[in-house]
């Protein structure tokens, strides 16, 4: 399980790094076989991707999105494209960069529909405190819960770039590789959302 908690520079609160995984899939599933020299892997195939990466990608989404109800879905999605594409990959170690290009794109979509219905006030938002690990103390689950509201005003390119970086850790070529876009793109994006998520929650 996820242990510690993840600070925020300048945003003034720490966040639990155990936010709830879908399922009995631990953070880090799969280590083993993805500490597997290249040469001894077996071909990649959608079934031994799933394997090797599906915790990944069930942690990446339930962090971009923050309800539960919608990951199992998303994750669905982003396995039915594997199917379809995963045999145009040479490279094993490109899977897991590639199903997370896949998940950004599927959540992206998810969001600014999410975006839209609460505009025309058919989204009343969620109770985010689900989303924290059942270890979670009720500050803890409060912090997190006011974290997803207020990511919630962001926009979606915004907020999965501030999400890859801040709660994934990404390094910023990656997050910039993952969204799709240029270096410096991926820095306006995040700085962006930051600087929201800065004014609302402030510094303590």
């Amino acid at each position: 399980m996820f242990r510690g908690a993840v600070h925020l520079p300048t945003v003034g609160i720490e966040l639990p790094r155990h936010l709830r995984l879908v399922g009995t899939a631990q953070d880090g599933a799969g280590s083993a076989q993805e500490d597997t020299p290249s040469e001894a892997r077996p071909p990649i195939d959608t079934a031994s991707a799933f394997r090797l990466h599906g915790s990944y990608v069930t942690r990446v989404a339930l962090r971009f999105l923050g309800r539960t109800a919608e990951v199992d879905d998303l994750v669905q999605d982003v396995f039915l494209d594997a199917i379809r594409g995963i045999h145009k990959l040479r490279d094993a170690e490109a899977a897991r960069p590639w199903l997370a290009l896949i998940t950004v794109r599927k959540a992206r979509r998810l969001l600014r529909k999410r975006r839209a219905r609460r505009a025309f006030g058919l989204d009343e938002g969620a109770d985010y405190t689900e989303v924290a690990d059942s270890r979670a103390s009720p500050e803890e689950r409060a912090r997190i819960a006011e974290l997803y509201r207020v990511l919630d005003s962001i926009p979606a390119n915004e907020r999965l770039a501030w999400t890859l970086r801040y709660l994934e850790q990404e390094p910023l070529d990656r997050v910039a590789e993952i969204c799709e876009c240029s270096l410096a793109t991926a820095k306006r994006r995040i700085a962006a959302a930051h600087a929201v998520i800065t004014e609302e929650i402030g510094d303590d």
